[in-house]
């Protein structure tokens, strides 16, 4: 709710807020989200540690997701199954939101003024700019893979729909 990129739809969708190109604004000065309801779209720098955290979480399952269990030794072994990819895109798709965040290109190296001093930095800022030019790509391809996701996993985990292995 507090990304930058869904803020602008839901603004206009919800609040009209631009109202459009050519219509002028219904108050006098520009007040940004420092009142009530928007100043809780500050969050917004925090909400990106905890999105960080669920792709480390998330990258696990993936690994996770590699490992089938061989019942000729017992023990686990690597396959490929139609759930150990949909769980790879998922993560693929959520980093590439998350990673594109306004800020984390900001936190990267945002408050830089010389970044030729910080070159690693400059990297990682050039990484996350290059993923910000499809940010609005990221997060509709990720939010409906998200809900692809959990169905799919929901339903081999009910018995509804079996797995299968690929490799």
């Amino acid at each position: 709710m507090t990304c930058y990129y869904y803020r602008g739809a839901y603004y206009k969708a919800f609040w009209a807020d631009p109202v459009a190109c050519t219509v002028g604004e219904p108050r006098n000065e520009y007040r940004g989200e420092a009142k009530w309801p928007l100043l809780i779209q500050n969050l917004h720098r925090y909400a990106l540690y905890f999105a960080l955290l669920f792709i480390v979480l998330l990258s696990i399952d993936v690994v996770k997701g590699f490992m089938f269990n061989d019942p000729a030794t017992g023990h686990a072994k690597f396959g490929i199954g139609l759930g150990s990819v949909v769980l790879l895109v998922n993560v693929v798709l959520i980093g590439g939101y998350t990673l594109g965040c306004h800020s984390l290109r900001h936190l990267v190296g945002g408050v830089l003024d010389q970044m030729s001093r910080k070159p690693l930095r400059k990297k990682a800022y050039d990484c996350a700019s290059c993923l910000n030019r499809h940010h609005p790509k990221w997060a509709w391809f990720s939010l409906v893979f998200v809900g692809f996701t959990d169905v799919y996993i929901r339903l081999c985990a009910t018995g509804v729909i079996h797995d299968p292995r690929l490799f």
